[in-house]
């Protein structure tokens, strides 16, 4: 969820309640309350939860779309501010440019309100501007101008030392002030922004050099889709693509109507002498200004749609997982699949406490089924199992089918289920697993991790960093601090939906309590391991 300041004293903030209640459907007092709440620090599951009253029974998903909403009006208060402290030391704040940045409410909008005033880096335009050619371009804009008041002024503004050699020179450099000038109109620039969302075309083609690979991209060696329809998954394949260079990406929009488009805000008189030259300018300005940076803009735009499509499905996944129902208080037998280095085994009892772990090879190159079926029959008759856990990796079919067998033949009553072990070798590998395991291998701590995981999913997967659990196919691709903070709010709802268990969950599950911290939960897993169970909420 979007962090929430309260640095919104003279912003005029609280003019955006009734606009986000719009967007989302809900009544303004119910968003102020609520923006209210999270700017106390009161956490999202805490909200939904204990505090429906005060937000008329909004949800979990309902409260954070709030709260990403007035991040970005607060974010949009705080660029606006800079623009008019920006504009006001320029001296170029006029009040009718004041009223308009004011009434704007659009963060793209608003930049291209500022887009005239903000530096640049050298152009064709300041270059024409540094020699002096401002006069002759203030004549085409205003386009009233006869051609001989227009030939008489470029002469006046030779200058072979400014590089301004002949009429021909100033007209051009004129013109490439009013191209520029044209590319940072707001209203030209909005109007085809509509024009390409609305009808632009993605294009995919396979980049030079590559026509005759065989690549996983060649659907799109030769592709397009529109703008406004084009799914999130093609988008993210694409981007991909192009990062591979294997493929090249454009946005294609019909010129004739995006130049008309231009023209009817521009041009003023079809009639007068300087329309000659306006419409070049038009088109110069559409081709080499406005055009690409709109393609940027696009694919910008079309990234962070696809971003927040995908990521709306790595949660969901990650719920899922999270979600999945536990086997319960019983003792299970972990199995993390392996070939040449065997099958790790690992028992733990019923409160997840590691009691004991083997190697069997019942698959090649090996195949000592005797021996792995004998250790097996061992860890049953040691210990309380009612269930054995086999991770879902390399050699996973295999395994199964032995276990299957085995169970079959020696321990009928024995469930036998696959897990998804995504991660596991993460976890393996981590300090948290150092410090819980440190005499293990990191095999034998992923089958304890496995097993665990068929008796309680939730409290196993909170120990693993969220990305690591593998939710979906273009995880690495989106844009990682959002992706982080998306599925670290999947688990925080999870558990607070689940409910934990103070005098056994870890730390790393306390966490996402609603009101508890890493730091706080340590502290109180500390105090637990000193002064054993904690018997009353005034205790805790």
């Amino acid at each position: 969820m979007a962090t929430l300041t309260t640095s919104d004293a003279n912003t005029g903030l609280a003019t955006c309640y009734p606009r986000i209640a719009t967007e989302l459907s809900l009544q303004p007092e119910q968003v102020q309350r609520t923006v209210g709440l999270l700017l106390d620090e009161a956490t999202v599951p805490f909200i939904a939860r204990y505090r429906k009253e005060v937000t008329g029974n909004l949800d979990e998903e309902q409260i954070r779309q709030v709260a990403e909403r007035y991040k970005y009006y607060q974010e949009l208060e705080q660029r606006r501010a800079t623009v008019l402290a920006t504009l006001r030391e320029q001296g170029k704040l006029t009040d009718e440019l004041q009223a308009q940045i004011l009434g704007c409410f659009n963060r793209v909008e608003l930049e291209d309100l500022y887009l005239p005033y903000r530096p640049k880096r050298q152009t064709r335009a300041s270059v024409a501007l540094e020699r002096g050619l401002e006069p002759l371009a203030r004549l085409l804009w205003e386009q009233q101008a006869t051609a001989e008041e227009l030939l008489t002024l470029a002469t006046t503004l030779i200058n072979p030392e400014h590089s301004v050699a002949s009429v021909e020179d100033a007209l051009a450099g004129a013109g490439h002030i009013v191209a520029e000038w044209i590319a940072e109109r707001a209203d030209v620039r909005q109007a085809l922004r509509s024009l390409v969302f609305a009808e632009g075309k993605v294009r995919a083609t396979v980049a030079a050099g590559k026509q005759e690979q065989k690549t996983k991209f060649q659907d799109y060696y030769d592709f397009q889709e529109a703008v406004a329809t084009i799914p999130s998954h093609r988008i993210l394949a694409i981007l991909r693509g192009v990062r591979e260079d294997v493929l090249s990406l454009g946005i294609e929009v019909d010129t004739v109507k995006a130049l008309a488009l231009v023209q009817s805000r521009v041009l003023r008189d079809r009639e007068a002498p300087t329309t000659a030259y306006i419409l070049a300018h038009c088109e110069d300005a559409y081709q080499r200004l406005l055009l690409p940076s709109l393609q940027n803009e696009v694919r910008r735009t079309l990234k962070e749609r696809a971003d927040a499509d995908a990521i709306a499905v790595f949660q969901g996944n990650l719920r899922n997982l999270l979600m999945a129902p536990p086997l319960g208080t019983y003792g299970v037998l972990g199995l993390d699949p392996g070939l040449r280095t065997g099958c790790k085994l690992a028992v733990v009892d019923e409160t997840g406490k590691f009691l004991e772990h083997a190697t069997i090879y019942p698959l090649v190159p090996r195949q000592d089924t005797a021996g792995a079926e004998q250790t097996l029959r061992e860890l049953i008759g040691r210990h309380a199992i009612k269930a054995i856990a086999i991770g879902n990796g390399t050699g996973s079919r295999e395994s199964e089918a032995f276990i299957r067998q085995f169970v079959r033949q020696h321990a009928p009553e024995m469930l036998c289920v696959v897990v998804n072990e995504a991660g596991a070798s993460v976890y393996s590998a981590s300090k948290l697993a150092r410090q819980e395991f440190p005499e293990l291998d990191v095999t034998v701590r992923g089958a304890i991790s496995i097993a665990r995981r068929l008796q309680d999913p939730l409290a196993e997967l909170v120990k693993i960093d969220p990305k690591s659990i593998g939710v979906g196919q273009y995880q690495h691709d989106v844009e990682q601090r959002r992706l982080r903070r998306s599925l670290e709010e999947a688990v925080e709802s999870c558990v607070n939906r689940v409910g934990v268990d103070v005098n056994t969950a870890s730390a790393e599950l306390l966490q996402y309590v609603a009101g508890l911290n890493m730091r706080q939960a340590q502290n109180l897993v500390a105090y637990r391991n000193a002064h054993g169970r904690l018997g009353s909420r005034q205790e805790l």
